[in-house]
């Protein structure tokens, strides 16, 4: 994935959280959850797309690539998490973490103390990108006040599986509003057909918004100026993930809400 490719005291709270609260009250990191593709090939190159677009405003970002076919966590991880932070360049940090989140499950189901692990392990990142499953990610993520990133392509499939990434997300944790990086050529017609059937679908089925997308080329090379696009995606971005609002949320995750089922968005999607 990302990483082969750059390779480059005040008294007791009175309750845990308060305490939490209290600890990252001032906190400047951004969260930015991404909903993991296995049927985006370029997947790697559009996560190194949205830390280049952080790049450009001075900000360091750190990639924790929890995927389905991210690399598997360090055995070390469960000991010093810190020591598993892999420096890619100036810019940006790497955590490799398939199977970690699941190791932070609590009674009531819930996995967002990572997030607070995580925060630990590299305090000197502007932004996290919690790269990850949908049923991952619907157990971290704890507030309704950040915007998930699909990841798709041309493949159907990827359309498809974004589009259930959403779902589970709306309908497990709530979260209502979206972006979308395709990995595709900027002006291809396709591309933008795409972005109009998920968004249609989004909203007729599950009340949810596609709020905007953009695309990246994954074989265009590195020396290609950054589209408008993908610099207009990465700060609103931003400005939907309020600092430190994950971590906050955290203290109070609830258990999931159960997933109700719907038939006909699949055949929606399979239209395309």
């Amino acid at each position: 994935m990302m990483r082969d490719r750059q390779q480059a005291l005040s008294p007791a709270p009175l309750d845990q959280a308060d305490g939490l609260r209290r600890l990252f009250a001032s906190s400047r990191m951004r969260f930015v959850p991404v909903l993991s593709n296995p049927h985006v090939v370029g997947s790697g190159a559009l996560l190194e797309g949205l830390c280049a677009a952080f790049a450009e405003l001075g900000l360091h970002t750190l990639v924790v690539d929890a995927g389905e076919l991210s690399p598997q966590a360090n055995e070390l991880a469960a000991i010093d998490l810190a020591a598993c932070v892999e420096p890619l360049s100036a810019q940006v940090s790497y955590l490799a973490a398939r199977g970690l989140p699941m190791r932070y499950i609590n009674a009531q189901g819930s996995a967002a103390q990572f997030l607070e692990a995580v925060a630990a392990a590299c305090p000197h990142a502007d932004v996290v990108l919690v790269h990850a499953s949908a049923a991952e990610l619907a157990r971290v993520v704890a507030t309704r006040e950040l915007r998930p990133v699909l990841l798709a392509d041309t493949d159907p499939r990827s359309v498809t599986h974004a589009y259930s990434g959403m779902k589970w997300l709306a309908q497990r944790a709530g979260l209502m509003v979206y972006s979308l990086l395709l990995a595709s050529p900027p002006r291809l017609r396709l591309s933008e057909r795409i972005a109009q059937q998920i968004s249609s679908c989004a909203d007729g089925f599950l009340g949810a918004v596609l709020r905007d997308w953009a695309c990246l080329d994954p074989k265009q090379p590195a020396s290609v100026p950054m589209s408008s696009e993908m610099r207009f995606l990465a700060r609103e971005l931003l400005i939907a993930a309020p600092p430190g609002a994950m971590l906050e949320a955290s203290a109070d995750a609830a258990p999931l809400r159960p997933v109700a089922r719907q038939s006909q968005q699949a055949a929606t999607l399979a239209a395309l």
